[in-house]
């Protein structure tokens, strides 16, 4: 019985030294360890969609900071890595409908090009020439229940701010897990 207690508590111990490798999802980073300041320029919008860029460049920038280990710059200058980004193209579609069939819920999608390069290297670390979020979004609606595009920032500032943090989210996490 001794023998028996003995060898479980042994391979107890065995198991628990031996780590799975796995990470939660979202806090991992397979950055260079000497890559501490990101530069992060606003992005480049190449929509007709107004004030974008800004509001996604501070959801990026805030993203970054979260992760706790870069200090972000608004600028190249100065950085280890910089992120370079545009937007070009967002699309904005009904999906669901009141009673009256006035539109009530929105599919989004916001197309960008990302290049997170290596200052100091001179070499990309991660790239997507065609990196795509989607997401369906619940907003309220104006003028007659139908949303505008050219004014859908300016009328949906709220619902903006939730889909550049999910857009953010999804910049940075790809970035620093190598998706």
């Amino acid at each position: 019985m001794r023998r028996l207690a003995a060898a479980l508590t042994a391979l107890g111990l065995a198991l628990s030294g031996s780590g799975c490798g796995y990470a939660l999802a979202g806090r991992g980073a397979f950055l260079p360890t000497d890559i501490q300041v990101v530069g992060i320029p606003p992005l480049v919008n190449r929509t007709t969609f107004f004030d974008v860029e800004q509001i996604l460049t501070e959801k990026t920038r805030n993203e970054f900071i979260g992760r706790g280990k870069y200090r972000v710059v608004p600028e190249a200058a100065g950085a280890d890595a910089v992120l370079n980004a545009e937007i070009t193209s967002i699309t904005l579609s009904p999906v669901g409908f009141t009673n009256v069939q006035l539109a009530s819920r929105y599919r989004f999608v916001l197309t960008m090009k990302v290049d997170f390069v290596d200052v100091r290297a001179g070499r990309s670390l991660w790239t997507n020439d065609a990196l795509s979020f989607s997401g369906e979004y619940d907003l309220t609606a104006q003028r007659g229940g139908t949303i505008e595009s050219t004014s859908f920032v300016d009328q949906q500032r709220g619902s903006f701010d939730r889909i550049a943090s999910d857009v953010a989210r999804t910049v940075v996490t790809a970035i620093l897990e190598a998706f």
